[in-house]
């Protein structure tokens, strides 16, 4: 990858009045200049930063009448290394649907069967002009689609920044509804499936031409782009001499690889244009999942923000009761909370915590790196389907996604990640030639114990059965961390625990605990999955997502899955294809490996501490439990 030294260059944007000024200083005391603009692939959203510039030392690739860096970048030949990397290339930008912004919904309306895309551009566009076009040059292109396509219908697209910026369009969209062979659309779309669909492109010089070639289809110039002159298109305007033939294989190469500089948005650092394909491609997946408009039931204030960057996307709309909720819409929901619906056909998405969620409790609430959004049910019931379930019970895994599930596990294993990575005290196992068995406490009222639990469903139901299975094991007991932390009630007093177990452990490092172990015995904790992670045989006295697969010893009954998973597949199934992951920075959407970075530098820099104003509220919500508590005891007596 380039880099440039700016040290002893002027630097001005593009055709502007400061890339003037560059270029003029720069000749008064013979020093260089480069000229700036946006990459190609700029951004997810418009208004979001750049992750994509390019530098110019002779000219700006939008300005025709003069030399630029990228025409010499399109001449130059490839290798065969480079052509096969740029078909890569090509293959991504289609598989991703990417184009310059890419935070526009696709446009969902019918499209005629056949159809030519005629480009509209904003007045004003530098790129015309120094393409050697102007306004008129939109009326000979609209006139020349109409003549030369008369069985096909002409889509004009309007520019989006006439929409969301309220800029002047060349064409005027009503008066040109009057003529049945046009369709207008206006909206602010994603050009992708406009483009896949037409049987060719007319421009003048946007950059919609350079997409169209890249999906391989026929595209007419009525001004001279940066694409244009190189033997790929229709010029219908001379082009400049110094242009000469060129394979698309040399423009895409020049134009995504060569010409502009990209940042990884998840490291801001410098990378390749591969790394900004797929961080774009997964941010339109993700925001792509769900309806456009989704209401939301339940949710506290502070986990209001915290849901519309999972969704982004989708526009969310925050309910104070059921009655609100209209026939046909989309209902987030916390957890496994009931609906009286049945009068209504709504659609469900479950929301709970990840499985690799953050530095610090939730209950103290520290904003997660990951939730998993389940529009079956939710992982922890097993009474019902989840999607979760559906993964591991039909999905066909490839040996990629089991070689980064591997990579995934080694990463944990050896960074001693766990679900919320807590600093904690550090514990020795006492014996050596005795089995030791630890025994994870969980809150009384786990929802995953109220869905997932039968005949054993407390912490001393489940010492009591551990100590009788386990007469001569060294049993540890570590309590729940958020009854630690006295935010949830849990466990009796410790008399009555320490009759069943050997041991309790509490404030201790969960990770560095299951590197002293034996064995895990559980209801329906995460620290099953944890150990599993970790080769640490494990039992369950539930029937936790984890169970039923044949990884773990099931007490249970487990029914509704049957099938035997390797212990990568589990992993595939839980850490990459079932939750979202959020950068903790830049709140996009991010891999599971890039959730990993962050939570082992976010534990390395130490758990987020609460606020007063956390403080404040933990404090409301002991009250409130207390209250709650007493409440109960007096309906009860």
């Amino acid at each position: 990858m380039k880099r440039m030294n700016f040290d002893r260059m002027f630097v001005g944007w593009g055709r502007k009045p400061s890339g003037y000024r560059a270029i003029v200083n720069a000749h008064k005391v013979r020093k260089h200049f480069t000229l700036q603009e946006d990459g190609f692939l700029r951004s997810v959203g418009r208004e979001g930063p750049a992750i994509s510039i390019v530098h110019d030392a002779k000219g700006i690739y939008y300005d025709a009448s003069a030399p630029s860096d990228l025409e010499t970048l399109v001449a130059q030949k490839l290798t065969s290394e480079q052509m096969l990397r740029t078909r890569n290339l090509v293959k991504n930008w289609r598989d991703f649907r990417l184009s310059k912004y890419n935070s526009s919904a696709d446009y969902t309306e019918v499209l005629p069967d056949r159809y030519v895309l005629v480009v509209d551009q904003v007045v004003g566009d530098l790129s015309i002009r120094f393409g050697g076009a102007n306004s008129s040059s939109f009326d000979t292109m609209l006139n020349a689609a109409l003549f030369e396509n008369p069985e096909a219908t002409i889509i004009v697209k309007t520019h989006p920044d006439s929409v969301t910026r309220a800029k002047k369009s060349h064409f005027d969209a009503k008066a040109l509804t009057a003529s049945k062979r046009l369709k207008i659309i206006t909206e602010n779309c994603h050009p992708v499936r406009l483009i896949e669909q037409a049987e060719a492109v007319y421009t003048v010089t946007s950059q919609v031409g350079f997409e169209a070639l890249i999906w391989g289809k026929k595209v007419h110039c009525f001004g001279v782009p940066f694409y244009a002159g190189w033997g790929l298109t229709n010029d219908r305007i001379p082009t400049p001499e110094r242009r000469s033939q060129a394979s698309l294989e040399q423009l895409v190469y020049a134009s995504l690889v060569r010409y502009p500089i990209y940042t990884d948005p998840d490291r801001n650092c410098s990378c390749e244009v591969e790394v900004v394909m797929n961080h774009i491609g997964l941010q339109r997946s993700m925001r792509s999942r769900f309806p456009r408009k989704i209401v939301a039931l339940g949710f506290s204030r502070w986990k209001r923000s915290i849901l519309r960057s999972f969704v982004n996307g989708s526009q969310v709309k925050f309910l104070t009761h059921e009655r609100q909720i209209k026939d046909g819409d989309t209902v987030a929901l916390w957890g496994n909370k009931k609906l009286n619906h049945k009068d209504k056909q709504i659609n469900i998405l479950r929301v709970e915590d990840g499985f690799l969620r953050s530095s610090g409790l939730g209950a103290d609430l520290i904003r997660p790196i990951s939730w998993v959004i389940d529009g079956e049910g939710i992982y922890y019931d097993p009474a019902q389907p989840s999607r979760l379930q559906y993964i591991l019970a039909t999905y066909t895994f490839n040996i990629a996604l089991i070689d980064q599930a591997r990579r995934l596990r080694e990463i944990i294993f050896k960074s001693g990640i766990s679900k919320y990575n807590l600093p904690g005290t550090f514990w020795i196992r006492p014996f050596k030639d005795r089995k030791i068995i630890l025994v994870p406490g969980q809150v009384d009222d786990d929802a995953s114990i109220v869905a997932g639990c039968s005949d054993i469903n407390t912490n001393l139901m489940l010492l009591r059965t551990v100590r009788v299975a386990e007469p001569e094991a060294y049993i540890v007991y570590k309590p729940h961390p958020d009854v630690e932390a006295r935010l949830r009630r849990g466990d009796v007093d410790d008399k009555s625990i320490l009759l069943l177990c050997d041991e309790i452990v509490s404030n201790g490092d969960v990770a560095q605990l299951l590197g002293q172990v034996d064995e895990v015995h559980t209801m329906t904790s995460l620290t099953g999955f944890e150990a599993l992670l970790r080769d640490i045989p494990v039992t369950c006295y539930g029937t936790p997502f984890y169970a039923g697969w044949g990884l773990t010893t099931d007490k249970d009954i487990v029914s509704a899955r049957g099938r035997k998973l390797i212990l990568d597949e589990l992993i595939a199934g839980a850490l990459i294809l079932y939750p979202t992951y959020i950068n903790r920075v830049t709140g996009c959407f991010t891999t599971p490996e890039r959730a990993l970075e962050e939570l082992i530098e976010w534990r390395k820099n130490g758990s987020v501490k609460p606020t007063a104003r956390r403080k404040l509220v933990r404090f409301f919500l002991l009250l409130w439990q207390v209250l709650v508590a007493r409440r109960k005891s007096y309906n009860d007596s």
